[in-house]
Parts: structure tokens; C-alpha cells; sequence
């Protein structure tokens, strides 16, 4: 990569000049106006201490020492602010890039950040008491999505689901099935909308209705995430493991940690101790386990299928991650070995007023709701366009137009677009020569070099979005290469008579890495890549 071989030219002139420089500290980044250049370094502010010489004048001494160099693709170099060295790069270190793109395919972005560390994603989570929530889509795409990039860094995600089948919720929704069967309303505090009299119907008889309705439930969850392309690699009962003795064990664990006390007859953890704003019970007075110790019991058990955690959950969860991650680190584990990811809510709009109620549930919005209004791929990279850490708002009349303002619709026709340049030079006999025949030069048109850029940044945005938990930026990045390759399409033409034999074959290599580029982004969000519309 062209960042990596300048970062060695700057460190290897630094040490010419006698500079050590600072680890970690000096950094190759494209600068935020490109008329700055194409790439630049900090060397000079952050080793002029060190070097007992003026930023500027460190600058200047290092940029005449790279130039000596005969850096490949540096055609100049500038000093600018107090100290940047600013590198202005010819057009072929852009060409390099696509060398790289089409010779890793499929593989393209890959990188080791992870070195094959196992991460535990819980995520989605709903209780199994009726159908998904439109609200749940956006934690199934965020964790499915964040899973995808974490694979394509070197990590080894495991995707969890918790199902919270035991307690009061489970057997209210248990008691309002029974009522809906029998033409009755449901209890105080159960459970109401069509599905529950739909779900009642199907019910046999002789059903056990809390685990009835617990694998209905279930049932109901798996198909709707799965119209996402929403995959999970375990779905873990809390029922089953309370019942395997996981709480008991648990609490034995936390008591020979010396931090478990007894007071106004209930038995508490001290997490003040390690973080947390107050210490928690565990017991109550009255013998009950609070929710807490089947957590910290579930959480106990998930580092078995991970090295390290991360919980997706909803705004209402706050106050969550300090407690728990002060309970873990009492039974041993590291401070960082646990992260919480809180999400924001999804408002859905239709003729510019919000839809609440659901034609299958009657009281929400439900992703199958979603996904029949517009599509699984479009209900998944809507789910996907901000950080889920923002609230949202989703416009499904802007989801279901097929037009350049419905996101998805513009970067999948970018796809098309390219099957069919090949299709058309398919029947005209035209076919792309090997790749190291091809001369690249002619791919000098500001549209061609800007979709070579816009390749050229999705290392380090697929970095970010690993380091930031952010898949939203591949998303960015996708729209961004579809933007840059609807632009070449109009003003680079390729089979066009008038197109030279040289500038054809460029630009269809061009097109088979703006390809791959949309490829790997698309499955990175989990979203088709159609070859045709």
C-alpha cells in the first residue's frame, strides 16, 4: 500500500537526519483538502522536540531528504502550516490500485487486525413474547453487519441471541394465549393485537402455552431475520441454563471473590468497588434472584464461545455496561474484555406522518411489515445509512421509489450497470486482455481517478469501521463508490466506436475493480449485489 511505503520512506529519512522518530506517533493521512496533495505526514510537529529543531525547519530538511529518495509516484513535495510534508502523487500510484483490487478479488479489503481473536456479538435479543418490532431490524443488520466486517479484519466473531424465556413475561404471554383461546381478554398486564388471537387459533390444546408460545415466538423471530439475511450462530436459553445450576454456580464464583455481603437480608455485590455508581443485589430478602445474577451466570458463560464480549441493546439500557462489566471484572476478567453497544430507536414514516400500528401484530410496526413494504435489501441498507447510535427515521415512500433518492436502489444499479457494460461487450466480441498487457496510463480523466480514490480508501475505512464499530461508514463508502462510478459511466465512455483500443481495455478493468468494490461492500452489509433491474 502506498501509505506503508511512505511511512517507511519518512521513518528511514528521519534516521538519516539522525531523528528517532516517535513510536506510533508518526503518521502517513490523505489531507482533508485534496488540493493539499494526496497524502501527508505529521513527522515533522511530532519529532521536532526530539530533533531540538523548529517544526518547519525539521519539515523542510525531511522533504529534501525524501525527494533524494526517488520515491515511486511522488512527482512533488511541500511544506505547508507549521511543519506537514505534503506528497503530490502522479496518477499511476492510482493504477497500482487497481492492480491490487482486481488481484485480490473477492479478498479485497482483507486484512489481519484481529489475528484470529474470538469476539462473543449478542445481539437482537427480543423477548420471545410475539413477533420482531421494525425496531429490532436495525440491531439484526448492525450485528450481522459488524460480524461481516469483524470476519474480513482477522476476527472471529460468534453471533448470540439470548432468549429471555423465564419469568413474569413469558407466563403473562403464556395466560393471554389461554385467553384468546377461550374468547377471553387477556390478564392485567398481558398481552394484546391480532397476533395473539392469530397465534391463539393455531395453539393445539393439550399445549403447554408458555413453551408453546415461547417456540412460536421463536419461530416467528428466526423467519423474520432471516428475510434479512440475518444469521446466528447460537441462540442460548436463559431457562436452560438457570435450570443447569449456571446461577448457583455463579454465585459460588462471586462469593470466593470476597466481594458478596449480606445486608437487610439480601445478598448484594460490591460493584461500587470496580466502577460501578452504587453496589447491586444479587438475592433478595425474600429469596428471589434479582435479574442481575442470571446475567452475570449468562455472561459467565458466553466467554466460552468468545474472548471477548460485546452486548448490542437498546436506549433503555444505559445504566447496564458499568454494572456488568464490574461484575465480570470481580470474577477475573479483564477491563477490556467487555464492551456494550447502545442503539437508538427507529421512527418509520409514510406520507410524511409516523406509522405505529402493524397489519399483522395491530400495536406495532413488525419487520415483516418492513421487509414486504420494500424489500429485504432495501429495509437492510436503510437500517444501516447512520451510526446506530443516533436515532432514525426511515421514509418508506423514499424506500420504495426506484430512484436515484432510494440509497440502495442507486448503489445496486451501479452493479448493474457494470453487468450489463459486460453483457454489451460480450456481444460486440469484446473482451478484456490479461491485465498485465494493459496499459493503464490512458486512465487520466478526473472521473476515472476519482473512482480509483474512492478504491483506494477502503482499507482504512474498513479499519475504521472495525476499530469504531461502525459498519454505517462502509455504507457511506458504498454510496460514495456508486456516486463515483455513475459518473465515469456518463462521462468515460467504453464500448463507444470512437474509443481507442488502449482506453477501452483500460476502463474496462476499471470497471471490473469498481465491481469488486461494490461486491465486497454489498456483502459486507449483507445486501445483494443484482445483475440486473
Amino acid at each position: 500500500m502506498m501509505r506503508d511505503t511512505l511511512l517507511e520512506a519518512v521513518r528511514s529519512a528521519l534516521g538519516t537526519l539522525g531523528v528517532d522518530p516517535v513510536p506510533d506517533a508518526v503518521v502517513i493521512e490523505r489531507p482533508a483538502n485534496r488540493e493539499h496533495g494526496d497524502w501527508s505526514t505529521n513527522a515533522s510537529l511530532v519529532c521536532a522536540k526530539i530533533a531540538k529543531m523548529n517544526p518547519r525547519a525539521l519539515g523542510e530538511a525531511l522533504a529534501a531528504e525524501l525527494g533524494a529518495q526517488d520515491l515511486p509516484h511522488v512527482e512533488g513535495l511541500e511544506i505547508a502550516g507549521p511543519g506537514f510534508v505534503n506528497f503530490r502523487l502522479a496518477p499511476t500510484w492510482l493504477h497500482d490500485v487497481l492492480r491490487d483490487v482486481v488481484t485480490a478479488g473477492v479478498d479485497f479489503g482483507r486484512q489481519d487486525l484481529g489475528g484470529g481473536a474470538s469476539i462473543n456479538v449478542e445481539f437482537v435479543s427480543a423477548n420471545p413474547t410475539g413477533p420482531l418490532h421494525a425496531g429490532g431490524g436495525r440491531w439484526g443488520a448492525f450485528g450481522d453487519s459488524l460480524c461481516r466486517v469483524f470476519e474480513r479484519c482477522g476476527y472471529v466473531p460468534h453471533r448470540e441471541y439470548y432468549i429471555n424465556d423465564r419469568g413474569v413475561q413469558t407466563v403473562l404471554f403464556g395466560q393471554s394465549l389461554v385467553a384468546r383461546k377461550n374468547g377471553e381478554e387477556p390478564p392485567e398486564g398481558g398481552y394484546v393485537g391480532q397476533y395473539i388471537v392469530d397465534w391463539a387459533a393455531e395453539m393445539p390444546d393439550d399445549a403447554d402455552p408458555t413453551q408453546w408460545g415461547r417456540d412460536r415466538s421463536l419461530t416467528e423471530v428466526r423467519e423474520s431475520l432471516a428475510s434479512m439475511n440475518v444469521r446466528f450462530d447460537s441462540w442460548s436459553s436463559e431457562k436452560a441454563l438457570v435450570d443447569a445450576g449456571a446461577m448457583e454456580v455463579t454465585l459460588d464464583a462471586l462469593r470466593a471473590t470476597g466481594k458478596v455481603f449480606e445486608e437487610e437480608g439480601a445478598t448484594w455485590l460490591r460493584t461500587s468497588d470496580f466502577g460501578d455508581d452504587k453496589d447491586r443485589v444479587l438475592i433478595k430478602a425474600d429469596g428471589e434472584p434479582t435479574y442481575f445474577l442470571p446475567d452475570i451466570a449468562y455472561h459467565r458463560d458466553k466467554f466460552d464461545r468468545g474472548d471477548h464480549l460485546i452486548d448490542v441493546l437498546g436506549a433503555d439500557h444505559h445504566g447496564y455496561a458499568p454494572r456488568m462489566k464490574a461484575a465480570l471484572e470481580i470474577l477475573g476478567h479483564g477491563t477490556d474484555d467487555y464492551e456494550v453497544i447502545i442503539g437508538q430507536n427507529v421512527k418509520l414514516m409514510r406520507d410524511g406522518e409516523e406509522v405505529k400500528i402493524s397489519k399483522r401484530a395491530g400495536t406495532m410496526i413488525t419487520i415483516d411489515d418492513l421487509v414486504d413494504e420494500v424489500g429485504p435489501d432495501v429495509a437492510r441498507f436503510a437500517y444501516l445509512l447512520q451510526s446506530i447510535d443516533s436515532s432514525q427515521t426511515i421514509d418508506i415512500d423514499v424506500l420504495k421509489a426506484q430512484a436515484a433518492e432510494n440509497p440502495v436502489f442507486y448503489v445496486q444499479y451501479a452493479f448493474a450497470r457494470i453487468s450489463a457494460i459486460g453483457d454489451k461487450a460480450a456481444e460486440r466480441g469484446v473482451t478484456r486482455a490479461d491485465l498485465a498487457d494493459v496499459d493503464l496510463s490512458p486512465l487520466s480523466h478526473e472521473r476515472e481517478l476519482e473512482l480509483l480514490r474512492q478504491l483506494s480508501v477502503f482499507d482504512e475505512t474498513l479499519a475504521l469501521a472495525c476499530r469504531e464499530r461502525a459498519p454505517h461508514k462502509i455504507t457511506a463508502w458504498v454510496r460514495e463508490l456508486a456516486s463515483a462510478f455513475h459518473g465515469f459511466y456518463y462521462d468515460c465512455p467504453i464500448l463507444r466506436d470512437d474509443v481507442d483500443d488502449d482506453t477501452r481495455q483500460a476502463r474496462l478493468w476499471l470497471t471490473e475493480a469498481a465491481r469488486t468494490g461494490l461486491l465486497v461492500g454489498l456483502d459486507l452489509l449483507g445486501v445483494d449485489a443484482p445483475e440486473q433491474m
